[in-house]
């Protein structure tokens, strides 16, 4: 996750302790082993959901898996996770509000020390539900809009409404003082309508978004027809750029930040380093401090089954089961070699990753993208839209 805001602006964002956060004298990126780097987990919590987006990554179903974890599980789990000092649990699906206890087990995350997050779709979440969020004492729930606009979003969605209904949603949720923000993932299906969407959060008083790349998983493993090309994504960058850059002229406050394509923080570096070089290696110094991708390290996915993944997008590699084995246990098992590679993954890529100078802030970009391309967890990220010139490779090969 890149807060562009923050490495655009400078100025200090509510996320910046968790993405920035040295342990001792040791950027995140050098960490393997250490007991402070603890992940992020994402649960997804029930495998139900109301709508039928085109690319969810969960391919979540109208009815609940029958396995799901308990309630009783489930606070188990939550017990380990704050043992551990896992510091957000963020709770997912499917569709976290179709489940009875998501407010049961909020409260008692929140209770045991974790901050607790919702990713949502919106669409129903009235005042009741709002306010058991509020009681619950969720932080933050982010709702998905995949589309500036009721036509794209609905298509996108699988739902005629959707839209109108998130937007319901939100309201409820802001109305109850629950800090709310956006989720977009960009597509060659709905990247146009993002000016369309910075103006709904405008007009809505919203002030996150977080701008998600395509990853292939899930039924998003049909849509690499759907994927830009590495033109298509760097003008998309710019005008992210240039519309913080926008918005803090202003005087606004608004956090941006893109995800699950860590190759938007060295093209920020370079596109500044034209600009401004002094500003330009504090972005690179925050960048570095934050280590790129961190699947296996400081992000962990749990499904509603209790198996373990690497981050929520990478169900193709299970590293254990919460029922057979407390999360911490199954986290740092150094006789697992996938996972073990994982932590040390700068040592495992290949290709144009290996080769590139960016390396120490991309972190190797997403592997789940590289694999369901090539079959090859180590190879180059196909998405990564740097030029050989910009990542060094040019100037290696005339060495």
């Amino acid at each position: 996750m890149i807060d562009f805001s923050r490495l655009v602006t400078g100025k200090i964002q509510p996320g910046d302790e968790l993405r920035y956060k040295r342990h001792g004298k040791t950027p995140h990126y050098l960490i393997r082993y250490e007991k402070d780097a603890k992940p992020i987990v994402v649960w997804n919590m029930t495998r139900v959901c109301n709508l039928h987006c085109i690319h969810c990554y969960a391919d979540a179903k109208d009815k609940p898996h029958p396995l799901e974890l308990s309630t009783a599980e489930a606070k188990k789990m939550i017990d380990d996770l704050a043992q551990l000092g896992v510091p957000v649990l963020l709770f997912s699906g499917g569709e976290p509000y179709m489940r009875e206890d998501l407010f049961e087990l909020g409260k008692y995350a929140q209770e045991k020390g974790i901050r607790t997050v919702i990713s949502s779709n919106g669409t129903l979440i009235d005042e009741s539900l709002a306010r058991g969020t509020r009681e619950a004492k969720f932080s933050y729930v982010g709702v998905s809009l995949d589309g500036g606009n009721p036509e794209v979003n609905d298509k996108f969605r699988g739902l005629k409404g959707a839209f109108e209904m998130a937007l319901k949603g939100i309201r409820h949720l802001k109305e109850h003082h629950v800090k709310v923000g956006l989720r977009f993932t960009i597509t060659a299906y709905n990247y146009k309508t993002i000016p369309e969407l910075f103006k709904v959060m405008e007009r809505e008083g919203i002030n996150r978004i977080c701008f998600y790349h395509l990853v292939y998983s899930g039924r998003g493993k049909k849509l690499t027809k759907a994927e830009l090309s590495p033109q298509e994504t760097r003008k998309i960058i710019d005008m992210i750029i240039e519309k913080v850059e926008e918005i803090d002229k202003k005087g606004n406050l608004i956090e941006v930040l893109t995800v699950d394509n860590h190759a938007d923080g060295p093209y920020l570096y370079l596109r500044m380093l034209e600009k401004d070089p002094e500003k330009a290696e504090k972005i690179y110094e925050l960048l570095r401090l934050n280590g790129g991708n961190g699947s296996g390290t400081r992000i962990a996915n749990i499904d509603w089954l209790g198996n373990v993944h690497p981050d929520q997008f990478w169900w193709d590699h299970t590293l254990g089961n919460v029922r057979e084995r407390p999360f911490s246990e199954i986290w740092y098992d150094e006789n697992n070699e996938f996972l073990m590679k994982l932590k040390d993954k700068k040592r495992w890529v290949k290709g144009r990753c290996a080769r590139c100078r960016f390396l120490d802030i991309c972190g190797g970009n997403f592997r789940a993208r590289a694999e369901a391309v090539t079959g090859d967890p180590w190879a180059p990220d196909p998405a990564c839209y740097l030029t050989d010139e910009e990542i060094g490779m040019e100037e290696a090969k005339s060495q």
